[in-house]
């Protein structure tokens, strides 16, 4: 495994897998590894010739600055999983690497960014955007690789992928739980034992709402249930919960079992924003 820093670095090994026909597969990750991610690289060893991986904890994604102050960051640790994992290179690019000169372009993703994630995080998917832009165009993968727990993410990379017409596919991988159910996330590591307990009222509320639109109740009766559930249990806050088409992440008022649907939920669990998904008709 190499670990590379910059793009002069990497470009040579590049061109060396380009002149041997060899396919990439590109991992982008903040780092904190957990299962999830190594899914992700798993996947890219079976399909792709080459797997990359990066670590960049993006600072233009965060609109909380907080929240990028307490990202866990646990390098150490990321690179003894990758290393056993198989992993050909990580990529950790500092941040002048990644904005050498203040990014002045914005990107604007339309109707996708105006609901859940974008709305409660403005500005959150320009830099989402920017940065794999960034990271498309400096490795030049032939996949990227994506977890399906960041649905509104993948919906908007697939956008930035068909309108800046990258020649690249994206794979998308089934998001790994917990035993008990909990979406495996970064953001658990700043959960204590009293919250991770309680972080499972989500699973909990998508699982429930799932069986409950296929046994016929209304949307809106399904919606309103969590929403009082959420507000009797203390220390979690409720952000949002919706019914969406998984692809133009349009809201939906009420269930049918002929059109493709997903929950999106959002809460704190004291001070940690959790997110998870769940399809209902894939």
């Amino acid at each position: 495994m190499k670990l590379i820093r910059s793009i002069a670095e990497w470009n040579p090994h590049w061109l060396n897998h380009l002149q041997k026909s060899q396919k990439i597969g590109l991992v982008p990750t903040m780092g904190a590894l957990h299962q999830g991610h190594l899914d992700l690289v798993g996947k890219s060893k079976v399909m792709m010739d080459v797997t990359v991986v990066s670590i960049f904890v993006n600072p233009t994604q965060f609109n909380n600055p907080e929240d990028f102050k307490k990202y866990p960051i646990t390098l150490e640790a990321d690179l003894e999983k990758l290393k056993e994992s198989g992993t050909d290179y990580v990529f950790v690019p500092s941040v002048e690497t990644m904005y050498p000169n203040q990014t002045r372009l914005t990107l604007d993703f339309g109707d996708l960014e105006r609901v859940l994630e974008g709305k409660f995080r403005p500005g959150h998917f320009n830099g989402v955007g920017t940065v794999v832009s960034k990271l498309f165009h400096i490795i030049k993968p032939h996949i990227a690789f994506f977890g399906q727990k960041d649905l509104q993410q993948v919906a908007i990379i697939n956008r930035l992928v068909q309108d800046l017409s990258f020649d690249l596919h994206l794979e998308v991988v089934p998001t790994r739980r917990e035993m008990d159910g909990l979406a495996m996330s970064s953001r658990n590591l700043r959960l204590n034992d009293e919250e991770r307990k309680k972080a499972l009222l989500l699973f909990e509320s998508m699982n429930q709402a799932k069986n409950r639109l296929l046994e016929g109740q209304a949307w809106r009766e399904v919606k309103e249930s969590v929403r009082i559930n959420f507000e009797r249990e203390k220390h979690t806050q409720l952000e949002y919960f919706e019914l969406v088409n998984p692809d133009s992440f349009a809201l939906y008022g009420e269930f049918n079992s002929e059109q493709k649907s997903s929950i999106c939920i959002a809460a704190f669990v004291g001070e940690v924003r959790l997110i998870d998904n769940l399809p209902i008709i894939p």
